[in-house]
């Protein structure tokens, strides 16, 4: 009972530090940061399964990010014709040589034996379909490229809606996970998490260079959305009579038509805004809840049972017959899927893709800081830490200058110390993130909500 009420008051507040924000600042602002604490929610998830169930240290965080956002784009976007007419051709075929170089690749390692023979003719057959590919990839590569750079430059996707994309990035994320693990998961912990990092830096390095995929550092925009857009609500009739209703005690003390309409449009386009971003809280608490009563099933279910137990002892459970690496391989696609849907939730809300935006510090060790202080192990824990984290990421600028501006009210705004301070403030948001994590390790070294063992 005390767990729920410590899991109770930690929400409570967290949601009325939102709300103080609508009231002081923006309602826009408050969506915002609900909206991104949502999507931050939904990739500590897919950590904690990873780190809280298993132990496995994933430092790729981010390349499955953009897996999703590269699903955004690839499931929305309209097909471009002229590239696909003017190199598409090339680069199917070059699809289907891939696909037979991995299945001759497979069939030569179950159907010989380990030996320098097998070795050399899998590295030869890998080194000359690398070359074959260049060469046939390339002219194509640079045709599609050429149509119209300006705009287009790439293949385009399949132009259908965006939230189908959210189950294609988790396809994605599930599957560079599945090469990943078969590669990297016998290593030690540490080696893991280098090898990670790595593999998503070249993830990112190709999406970046490849225009012909995502148009690279050229940035995909305006991407088709699942929520109405705000200028289309600005001039219909059923929001107009709704923003107008819900503020009539407002309107109601302008006496002036003028000065009555003035207003009003000002609200409508204020209103609209705040409309499209609770239609996307909504989609997205929607996911944050299923995919919570999945992973809380899963936590207490025996396979969570036996996940726990395979962390805390690896060589015991292997000597019980369980098989570490199949079990490890699992919940390490599942995680990194999930955090695929995080991805493509984001590039959803944001209506661009921006290669370039994916750093380690945003979408790796900032969502490893919000599992540890939310508590790992614990899927509550995880989700609060998402929204902690990003609330103080965003909020510490604002309160930074609001305590400077209180503690030197008495001092001109020339003084240096204080023009100092006041530039300042976008820094400050380190020093609060690292004394908030200091702190959480002080007096809570488990996170806010610590994982809790029930036996059911």
């Amino acid at each position: 009972m005390r767990k729920n009420l410590n899991v109770i008051a930690a929400y409570s507040i967290m949601m009325v530090l939102i709300i103080l924000v609508g009231i002081f600042q923006s309602w826009n602002i408050a969506l915002s940061i609900f909206n991104m604490c949502l999507i931050s929610a939904v990739m500590t998830m897919g950590a904690n399964i990873q780190w809280g169930y298993a132990g496995l240290i994933n430092f790729g965080i981010m390349g499955y990010t953009a897996l999703g956002g590269l699903a955004a784009v690839i499931i929305s976007v309209d097909p471009v014709q002229e590239a696909w007419s003017a190199g598409g051709l090339n680069i199917l075929i070059c699809l289907w040589l891939i696909i037979a170089i991995v299945l001759i690749i497979r069939f030569i390692i179950k159907n010989f034996q380990k030996s320098k023979v097998r070795t050399y003719s899998i590295a030869a057959l890998i080194i000359s379909g690398i070359i074959l590919l260049r060469f046939t990839a390339e002219p194509g590569i640079e045709a599609i490229e050429d149509i119209n750079p300006a705009k287009t430059g790439f293949l385009g996707g399949f132009g259908l809606p965006i939230i189908f994309s959210w189950i294609v990035g988790a396809f994605f994320a599930g599957g560079l996970a599945f090469v990943v693990g078969k590669v990297a998961l016998g290593l030690r912990a540490d080696y893991l998490a280098i090898a990670t990092l790595l593999i998503s830096e070249i993830v990112i390095a190709i999406i970046k260079h490849e225009d012909w995929l995502t148009r690279g550092v050229k940035n995909v925009i305006g991407l088709k959305r699942p929520a109405p857009y705000e200028v289309d609500l600005q001039s219909t009739d059923w929001f107009i009579t709704l923003v107008e209703k819900f503020n009539s005690g407002k309107l109601e003390l302008i006496s002036n038509l003028s000065d009555r309409q003035t207003t009003l449009n000002q609200l409508v386009i204020e209103g609209s805004s705040v409309f499209v971003k609770l239609c996307y809280s909504g989609l997205f608490l929607i996911v944050v809840i299923i995919l919570l009563i999945l992973t809380q099933k899963a936590l207490y279910s025996p396979w969570g049972r036996m996940m726990r137990a395979i962390r805390d002892n690896e060589e015991a459970a292997n000597a019980m017959g369980k098989n570490v690496f199949k079990q490890h391989l699992l919940i390490f696609i599942l995680g990194s899927a999930i955090v695929g849907i995080a991805g493509a939730m984001l590039v959803t809300q944001d209506g661009l893709f921006t290669p370039g935006s994916y750093r380690p510090m945003r979408y790796t060790f900032l969502i490893w800081v919000m599992v540890i202080v939310g508590g790992s192990g614990n899927n509550f824990g995880a989700i609060l830490g998402g929204f902690a984290v990003w609330f103080l990421w965003i909020e510490s600028a604002p309160i930074a200058l609001f305590l400077i501006n209180f503690f030197t009210v008495g001092i001109p705004s020339t003084n240096l110390l204080k023009a100092h301070l006041i530039e300042s403030v976008p820094y400050f948001r380190f020093l609060m993130m690292g004394l908030g994590l200091l702190l959480i390790m002080r007096y809570r070294p488990k996170g806010i909500l610590p994982e809790k063992i029930e036996i059911k």
